[in-house]
């Protein structure tokens, strides 16, 4: 499945660098699919959001994902992508951008004639083929519609979307520049959050996360000195205090990095999906990297 990975120490601004894959050789793991794509997205001081993303279609792809990149910035959002809607293609590739926010999904929505019916004159904001940018685009005219209210037009678009279409996942994080919001829905994927205070669980740490099988490696110096919310696919360290979300739950960053919770989705999918309901490259998008 894909590996969302987002990070905020808002409201202050931290340097961090990314791995968002490890060499080769660490990704031949026998039964297990490479990733398609490899995005990272964060913003610059002025708040003007900034995505680095490839396709992972060849070896010059790869060695851009092997590469560290190191970047400032309150809020940043990862992702490993393995497609299971739309091709090898940077436009593709997440993280999405829409009215300077930043946007990555796990899962996969059907029902996209419905939905771009539904988006309207917003479907404009779509430039690839993928389901999860469609899903943005609905955040985004939520949004607006809800005079910029990111929480009130998150949860519409995404009650919309479990009351209308075939779903079988649903997690997404969505980024602006002082903001971090996180869905996990229904119970499918795993989705984790951690509260981390300055130094970690030692108190004089600084951050170093590491995914499994080489995918998403973080390390933070200055967060040896600063608190930060980070949401990820699975624990990337032995902190204990990594916390898996409930199915349902919306969670963002609050005044001073407290943690807002909202139980947003309290009934399952009108129309669930299983893994034998989808189609050979969808239902190997959401295996693959599952040990």
């Amino acid at each position: 499945m894909c590996r969302l990975f987002g990070m905020t120490s808002a409201p202050q601004r931290t340097r961090a660098t990314f791995w968002l894959l490890d060499a080769p050789d660490s990704l031949s793991v026998q039964g297990h699919r490479d990733p398609d794509g490899t995005g990272l997205g964060y913003f610059e001081e002025d708040g003007e959001p900034r995505v680095r993303k490839e396709p992972v279609a060849a070896y010059a792809d790869r060695r851009f994902a092997e590469e560290a990149r190191t970047v400032r910035s309150a809020t940043f959002v990862a992702h490993i992508r393995f497609a299971s809607t739309g091709g090898l293609d940077v436009r593709n590739t997440h993280p999405f951008e829409q009215d300077g926010r930043l946007f990555a999904h796990n899962g996969v929505v059907e029902g996209l004639d419905l939905l771009d019916e539904h988006l309207g004159d917003a479907r404009s904001l779509v430039k690839g083929e993928t389901d999860s940018e469609r899903v943005f685009a609905l955040v985004t005219k939520e949004i607006r519609a809800n005079g910029g209210d990111v929480a009130a037009g998150l949860g519409r678009a995404v009650r919309w979307i479990a009351g209308h279409l075939p779903l079988y996942a649903l997690n997404l994080v969505l980024a602006t520049p002082g903001g971090l919001w996180a869905l996990r829905y229904p119970d499918t994927h795993e989705l984790y959050v951690l509260e981390r205070a300055p130094g970690g669980r030692h108190g004089d740490r600084h951050l170093d996360h590491t995914g499994t099988g080489g995918r998403i490696r973080v390390h933070s110096g200055d967060l040896s000195r600063a608190p930060a919310l980070v949401v990820a696919s699975e624990r990337m360290d032995d902190n204990p205090g990594w916390r898996l979300m409930e199915p349902g739950e919306l969670l963002h960053n609050g005044p001073d990095l407290g943690l807002v919770r909202t139980a947003l989705l309290t009934d399952p999918p009108a129309h669930p999906l299983t893994l034998a309901d989808l189609r050979p490259d969808a239902a190997a998008s959401q295996r693959a990297g599952v040990r």
